[in-house]
C-alpha cells in the first residue's frame, strides 16, 4: 500500500520512503537500492537478531519487531521536526513513545541467545 508519504520507485512496486501509516510488510516493499532501505532492514536484523534471530520468532513477534522499527522512525522524524522548529505535537510524540515502550516490552528487552554449532561441529561442516 503506497500510502501519501511514499513515492514509487522500480518496477516492482518498491517504494522510496516508509509509510506515513502503519502497513504491514512496508519493509520489504522499500526499494532495497536506497541507503534508506538498507540501514531500516540492517536495524529490522539487529533487533530480530538480538531476539534469537528473525527465523526463531513467531509471526506475532516479527510484525511487533516491524511495528517497532516503524514507530522508531516515526518519533526520529517527529524529532527531527521539533529540532528544525517546525510543528510538533507532543501528545501524539508521547503516546507513540509510549507504544514503543509497550511493543519492546511484549517483545523482552533481554537479548536472546542464538543457537549456534560447536567449533567441531562447524568445521565438520565446513569440510564436507
Amino acid at each position: 500500500m503506497v500510502t501519501e508519504n511514499s513515492q514509487l520507485g522500480g518496477e516492482r512496486g518498491e517504494v522510496q520512503s516508509v509509510p506515513g501509516r502503519f502497513a504491514g510488510g512496508w519493509l520489504d516493499r522499500l526499494d532495497g537500492r536506497t541507503e534508506l532501505a538498507r540501514n531500516l532492514r540492517a536495524r529490522y536484523r539487529e533487533l530480530t537478531d538480538d531476539l534469537g534471530g528473525a527465523d526463531r520468532l513467531c509471526y506475532a513477534q516479527r510484525s511487533l519487531a516491524e511495528r517497532a522499527l516503524w514507530l522508531e522512525y516515526w518519533l526520529a522524524t517527529q524529532e527531527r521536526e521539533l529540532a528544525a522548529g517546525r510543528d510538533f505535537d507532543v501528545g501524539k510524540w508521547t503516546q507513540a513513545f509510549n507504544s514503543l515502550q509497550g511493543v519492546y516490552g511484549k517483545l523482552g528487552l533481554e537479548r536472546a541467545t542464538k543457537d549456534v554449532p560447536s567449533l567441531g561441529a562447524y568445521l565438520k561442516g565446513s569440510a564436507a
